[in-house]
């Protein structure tokens, strides 16, 4: 089995956090995005991970390798011409059954009954009230038959989560050669949907599997979401602090300082940071930051940058400076 990750993107709606880093080594409850999501996979028998990369893909390929032991191999899109053309470039590489798996998708899901997969395939869903935000999957008895992106109705509630299993990897790389020959795309990109789409139309059989946890991490306030569940969930530090007070769920590098201030619920703060006489809720705080004299609630604040006076929702990127009254 393999593993493929396309995380080629801008991530524009995280920007400007993510001008200077790549949207998958966000620290989130103490770790990169991209932690998280591999965590899923350490327990399965994956021969090598395949990471299509773009923007700041030197930034990820330098993080995977000096972390994880496991095969790795990184692709590079320099055209951001859509999912399937991810897939497309890597497609020498892709030899064998394989998990895709988009880099801002976090979920829980017992993995473990992949090796027992009879079928061409699973598609990961979970049922949301309103789909008209997704990609949604459309079932004949228990088959997935049609994708749609953005359904104007409410046909179906089954939302795509970003990943698959595919078995049968021959047809697929056939289905990503005709979504490519033909020009097939949706809204001017090339979608992994519409590669699944020629999949079930040639008669793939393609298994539905609800998750029973999924958290978009692909705006801010869905990565504040899913910074409030791994917090809820286990994924908690705290360290002394100077007359302060940390409110639980937290998560705090030991390398920080907090001085009279009041932290918490629902912050991680990285290494090196400096918090003084603030009060921090519902916050990411990226390495190096200094924040003093201020009141964050729901903000993102980028690396080394320097945060002072008052203020509430603030999203600021790397090494910049908010003085704000």
């Amino acid at each position: 089995m393999k593993v493929v990750i396309p995380i080629a993107g801008l991530g524009t709606r995280l920007r400007p956090l993510t001008y200077a880093i790549p949207k998958p080594l966000i620290r989130l409850a103490g770790r990169a995005v991209l932690d998280h999501l591999l965590d899923k996979f350490l327990e399965l028998p994956v021969e090598e991970y395949i990471f299509i990369v773009g923007h700041l893909g030197e930034q990820i390929e330098q993080y995977v390798r000096s972390r994880y032991q496991f095969a790795a191999r990184f692709v590079v899109q320099n055209e951001l011409k859509g999912q399937a053309h991810a897939l497309w470039l890597a497609r020498e590489y892709i030899d064998r059954p394989f998990v895709l798996i988009f880099g801002d998708t976090l979920f829980e899901a017992d993995l473990s009954r992949l090796i027992q997969v009879k079928s061409d395939g699973v598609v990961f869903v979970k049922e949301v009230e309103d789909p008209r935000r997704f990609g949604i999957a459309v079932l004949r008895g228990s088959r997935v038959v049609r994708f749609v992106e953005k359904p104007e109705t409410l046909d179906s509630k089954l939302a795509l989560i970003g990943m698959y299993y595919v078995a049968h990897w021959q047809l697929f790389n056939e289905a990503v050669q005709t979504v490519m020959e033909q020009g097939i795309q949706t809204k001017g990109e090339y979608y992994i949907a519409d590669a699944f789409q020629v999949l079930a139309d040639r008669g793939a059989v393609l298994e539905p599997w609800p998750v029973p946890t999924w958290i978009d991490s692909g705006t801010p306030e869905a990565l504040l979401a899913a910074q409030r569940y791994l917090l809820e969930h286990g994924s908690t530090q705290t360290i002394p602090t100077e007359n302060s007070t940390l409110t639980a769920p937290v998560h705090i590098d030991r390398t920080a300082r907090i001085v009279n201030s009041v932290v918490g619920p629902y912050v991680s703060v990285a290494e090196s940071v400096r918090i003084v006489s603030s009060i921090v809720r519902d916050s990411i705080i990226q390495e190096g930051t200094s924040i003093e004299g201020a009141t964050l609630e729901g903000s993102l604040i980028g690396p080394h940058a320097q945060v002072k006076g008052k203020s509430f929702p603030l999203e600021v990127g790397d090494s910049s400076q908010a003085e704000l009254s």
